[in-house]
């Protein structure tokens, strides 16, 4: 038996190890993916500036592929961000993103050419390809502000439709609230003089069925004056209780 709880103890403690170890690496991985998007981040927004600052400081064919790599990294940056943005709430562009990827290795080669072009020293041999460079930026910067454009317009048009869609139900609700045509008093009152109706219909009829006589038939000789009248004896009905009342209190015996 002690066997035993010492077998289950080692168990739980090596269970308890193990689980501290998963939340360790779990964290440091977590940590070391915040640490590298921090780095990226700021790597990328350093090179921006200074893509920014030749392509204002710089003129010749040092300026233009500053600018080109600029235009370029704009680009691409702001039609990622409109897509995974875009993708949250609408699940059909996983395959604009899929696109964009393909667009992306053709974006991210450009970017690698026109870096190493900034440190050759061939200037007029660059010079020559710059028609061609300026052609392929182009082309790729058009096909990404299109699936920008795109993505952002379907999420308007969706927007759009659901604040219509919204707007018509508030009519309604609207319209709902403003029905006071019928008050609760009002229905209050109808059921009282449905009561008092009733009531009467009652009593009415009460002293005909009571009286036996079928319709046409001479009615029957009242009694002698002074002759016993058991009715009279009778103690008169209750009046009768509606349901909105209030209870009687009973009379004092004192």
């Amino acid at each position: 038996m002690e066997a035993a709880l010492i077998i289950f103890a080692l168990m739980v403690l090596f269970t308890f190890l193990g689980l501290g170890v998963y939340a360790t690496v779990k964290v440091v991985q977590a940590t070391k993916r915040g640490v590298d998007r921090t780095i990226t981040q700021a790597r990328r927004t350093v090179e921006d500036t200074t893509l920014r600052a030749k392509s204002f400081g710089q003129v010749g064919v040092a300026g233009a592929l500053a600018q080109l790599r600029l235009d370029l990294r704009t680009s691409m940056r702001a039609t990622e961000q409109a897509l995974q943005d875009g993708v949250r709430a609408d699940a059909s562009l996983h395959e604009s993103i899929a696109l964009f990827e393909r667009l992306s290795a053709h974006g991210r080669e450009l970017d690698d050419e026109l870096k190493r072009l900034e440190q050759d020293p061939d200037r007029g041999r660059i010079a020559e390809r710059l028609p061609d460079l300026r052609e392929r930026t182009g082309k790729i910067k058009q096909a990404a502000d299109s699936l920008r454009w795109a993505a952002r317009d379907r999420a308007q048009r969706f927007a759009q439709d659901d604040l219509s869609t919204l707007s018509a139900q508030i009519e309604v609700e609207s319209d709902a609230l403003r029905d006071w045509q019928r008050e609760p008093v009002d229905d209050l009152a109808a059921a009282a003089a449905a009561w008092d109706a009733a009531q009467a219909n009652g009593a009415a009829s009460g002293p005909a069925q009571a009286s036996g006589n079928a319709p046409g038939q001479p009615a029957a000789a009242s009694p002698a004056w002074g002759a016993d009248q058991p009715q009279a004896l009778n103690p008169a009905a209750p009046a009768p209780q509606y349901p909105w009342q209030k209870a009687r209190r009973p009379e004092s015996t004192t």
